[in-house]
C-alpha cells in the first residue's frame, strides 16, 4: 500500500513538473524589455514568447563594420524576445535587396525593418508589403516615397553633421582665428536622405566662415551634388582626395578633411599618405561618423582627428520596442514627428542622439560605455 502511494505521488508531481516547465516563461521583466535576463529565459523556455512571429531585417551590406553591429544587435535582441528572425544583407546590390525583401514577404514576414541600399529602388516591394498587411519600420535611412512605412529608427543624422561642424568650429577656433584654413568636404551617397540631413546640419556651422574666408575650399566644391559619394564608396573618398591633392594642393597644404563617414576617413588617410603628408607634422584635421574600431584605433594614432559614436546597441534597442509595438499593437516611443518627410507622410520617428569622439574622451565614452575594450583597440 505504502509503495502504491508513494507511486502515486511522484506521478503527480511528474506531472507537475512538466506542466511547469511546457509553460509561458516568466521573465520577471516588462514584456518589452529586450534585456539579457529574457534572453536568458528565453532560451530557456520551450514557447517563445512572442508566439513564433517572424521579423525579417534587410540590411545594406556587411563591408561596413557598423552595418554588422546593428544586425547582430537587433537579431539577438529580438530572438531574446522569441521572435524568429531573418538577418539578410544585400551587400549594397540594389536588385539584391528588392529580391530579398519579396522573398520575405513571401516567407510570410510579420514584420519588416529595412536599411536601405536605395529607398527609390523599394517603393513596389514596400507597397507589396503594405497590400500583404506587413508592417515596415525604416532602420537608420529613411525610406523614401513610400506610404507604407510606419516608423523611423535612426540617429540625428542633423545633428551629426551639427556635430561635425561644432567640432572643427571648436577645435580651430574659428570664431577667432586671425588665418585661414584649406577645407575639402567628403559627403554622403546622394540615395541616402540621411547624406542630405548631416550635410545641412554641417553646412548650418560652417557655411559662415566659407563665406567670410576663414575657410577656404580651394576646389570649390561645396554644395551637397558636389561632394556626395556614391553607396558611400571608401574608394570614392580616396580617389577625390587624390584628385583635390594633386589638382589644387600641389604647393598648399590641406587643413581639414570634412567627412561624413569613417570609411571616407580611411580614404582620405590613404591619399594623404600617398601625397607624402606626416602624422604629427603637416597631417589636417580628419572627421568621421560611426567611430568603427578602426577608426577608433586611428584616433588613438592620430590619423584620425575624430568620429560621430553612435551606439549601434541603443539604437537597435529602439528599433525592438517599435517592432513589438507594431505587432502587439500598441504605440512606440517617439520622439520627432516633424523632420522626417518622405514625400509621401511625416514619418514617426525615434532619433538617438550622437556623441563627438576624440583622443581625449573615447575612453571614457567608448571604452567605458563597453563599446570596445582596451584589448580590442590596442589589436
Amino acid at each position: 500500500m505504502k509503495k502504491r502511494v508513494l507511486s502515486l505521488m511522484l506521478t503527480a508531481l511528474m506531472t507537475m513538473g512538466l506542466a511547469v516547465g511546457c509553460g509561458p516563461a516568466d521573465t520577471g521583466a516588462a514584456p518589452d524589455a529586450a534585456t539579457d535576463t529574457a534572453s536568458e529565459t528565453v532560451e530557456d523556455s520551450e514557447t517563445p514568447l512572442a508566439g513564433g512571429k517572424k521579423v525579417a531585417v534587410a540590411m545594406p551590406t556587411q563591408s561596413s563594420e557598423r552595418w554588422i553591429n546593428d544586425g547582430s544587435n537587433m537579431k539577438e535582441k529580438l530572438e531574446a524576445l522569441g521572435y524568429e528572425v531573418d538577418l539578410q544583407y544585400a551587400e549594397d546590390d540594389v536588385q539584391a535587396q528588392v529580391s530579398q525583401i519579396e522573398n520575405m514577404i513571401a516567407a510570410g514576414a510579420d514584420c519588416l525593418v529595412i536599411a536601405a541600399v536605395d529607398s527609390s529602388a523599394l517603393v513596389n516591394v514596400e507597397a507589396q508589403a503594405k497590400e500583404a498587411g506587413i508592417p515596415i519600420i525604416a532602420y537608420d535611412r529613411l525610406l523614401m516615397d513610400t506610404d507604407a512605412v510606419s516608423y523611423y529608427a535612426t540617429f540625428d543624422n542633423k545633428g551629426v553633421g551639427t556635430a561635425i561642424g561644432k567640432y572643427i568650429e571648436e577645435s580651430k577656433d574659428l570664431k577667432n582665428a586671425k588665418d585661414s584654413y584649406t577645407i575639402e568636404f567628403f559627403m554622403g551617397s546622394p540615395d541616402d536622405n540621411n547624406a542630405v540631413m548631416l550635410y545641412n546640419g554641417l553646412m548650418e556651422v560652417l557655411q559662415p566662415y566659407l563665406d567670410n574666408g576663414t575657410l577656404v575650399c580651394k576646389s570649390g566644391r561645396t554644395s551637397f551634388e558636389d561632394t556626395c559619394i556614391l553607396r558611400w564608396s571608401q574608394e570614392g573618398a580616396q580617389k577625390n582626395c587624390e584628385d583635390y591633392l594633386t589638382g589644387f594642393y600641389a604647393n598648399d597644404k590641406l587643413d581639414i578633411c570634412a567627412t561624413a563617414f569613417d570609411g571616407f576617413a580611411y580614404g582620405c588617410k590613404a591619399a594623404l599618405e600617398g601625397a607624402g603628408y606626416k602624422v604629427g607634422e603637416d597631417w589636417p584635421l580628419i572627421t568621421g561618423q560611426d567611430a568603427e574600431l578602426m577608426a577608433t584605433k586611428n584616433i588613438i594614432a592620430g590619423s584620425q582627428t575624430m568620429s560621430i559614436y553612435k551606439d549601434t546597441r541603443l539604437l537597435a534597442d529602439k528599433c525592438v520596442t517599435m517592432v513589438q509595438a507594431v505587432l502587439e499593437g500598441s504605440e512606440p516611443e517617439i520622439n520627432d514627428t516633424e523632420q522626417y518627410d518622405n514625400g509621401k507622410l511625416v514619418v514617426p520617428s525615434y532619433l538617438c542622439t550622437p556623441v563627438a569622439v576624440d583622443k581625449d574622451n573615447y575612453k571614457e565614452i567608448i571604452v567605458d560605455g563597453g563599446y570596445y575594450t582596451e584589448e580590442q583597440l590596442a589589436n
